[in-house]
């Protein structure tokens, strides 16, 4: 039997030495911080479904060259619906920027990216790996 695969793409969103979460309004992880990010659609790259998730969710506009991808995120059991992979990007964005709440996200809040953690998924990872990225 094959095991059906859904992708989906993740963002960390940057400004200055915040990073942008939103509050999940949906389960799983209902009312738990987590990267904007979202599925990929039928005939749309992880990159476009990043930045369209990012506009959705927050409604910080990027665009797909704006996104550094910071990998791909397999592991079994990242997600408890199911098998997903994920493509998590980074992006900076001016101190200006400001975000609100859309799409299935509750709430949105800059944090300091430097004391992130216990995130949805394994959004704690990707997080990590972002800041590797930034320190580079």
């Amino acid at each position: 039997m094959t095991a059906t695969v859904q992708e989906t793409a993740d963002v960390v969103c940057v400004r200055g030495d915040e990073v942008l979460l939103i509050r999940r309004g949906w389960p799983p992880y209902k009312g738990k911080l987590a990267l904007p990010g979202g599925y990929v659609d039928d005939g749309e790259t992880p990159r476009a479904a990043a930045a369209r998730e990012l506009l959705e969710e927050t409604g910080v506009r990027v665009t797909e060259t704006d996104l550094v991808e910071v990998g791909v995120f397999d592991r079994p059991g990242r997600d408890p619906r199911g098998n997903y992979v994920s493509t998590a990007y980074l992006v900076n964005v001016p101190e200006e920027t400001t975000a609100q709440a859309g799409d299935d996200a509750e709430a949105v809040r800059w944090v300091p990216l430097a004391t992130t953690d216990d995130l949805a998924f394994d959004h704690d990872q990707i997080l990590h790996e972002a800041r590797q990225k930034l320190t580079r």
